[in-house]
């Protein structure tokens, strides 16, 4: 059950992320919004720009596997400098979320997980609490910041680009037709 939460989760997440950023680049080239631009781009003064925040959905997506018991989980050390650089680092991410072995993150919801910040704070929780509360909100924050920055920027992106894995579901007959 960690698993089923995890990894399917975050390959959606990074799949959708990756359709985001090619419709970020071919938007970019026809309205004159250069890859920098994209790359440096923020909400706000005070947070990290578009490519730490591709930099760490990726992370986000592997670290919590290291923590519940995956080994040699890849580790993305610097932002890419370009869209193709943002792309390598969302597909590195799959392809070892191809990888992972449901086994290996075994199913027990109450074992200790323990983790420090590069800051020194420490925290102890349970396998169910970490993945809740901790594991899942960092994923999806960056992967919204990552989406934010690029509908700030002017990209004409909609829920549907957010979540466009959902369309494997989408009972036949039932999407708008206007």
């Amino acid at each position: 059950m960690l698993y089923d939460l995890t990894v399917p989760a975050y390959q959606n997440g990074l799949r959708a992320l990756s359709g985001e950023l090619s419709r970020a680049l071919a938007w970019g080239a026809d309205n004159g919004v250069g890859e920098l631009q994209f790359a440096v781009a923020r909400l706000a003064p005070d947070m990290f720009p578009l490519a730490s925040q591709i930099r760490f959905t990726c992370t986000q997506a592997l670290q919590p596997l290291a923590r519940l018991g995956v080994g040699d989980v890849p580790e993305f050390a610097e932002d890419a400098v370009d869209f193709a650089g943002m792309q390598d680092q969302i597909a590195d991410a799959l392809v070892f979320l191809d990888t992972v072995d449901p086994a290996a993150l075994g199913g027990d919801w109450g074992r200790p997980v323990s983790f420090t910040l590069p800051n020194g704070m420490t925290f102890d929780m349970t396998a169910l609490d970490y993945l809740r509360d901790w594991a899942q909100p960092q994923f999806y924050f960056h992967r919204v910041a990552a989406y934010a920055v690029l509908r700030h920027m002017g990209v004409p992106l909609g829920k549907a680009d957010y979540v466009s894995y959902m369309m494997r579901h989408l009972r036949p007959g039932t999407a708008p037709t206007a």
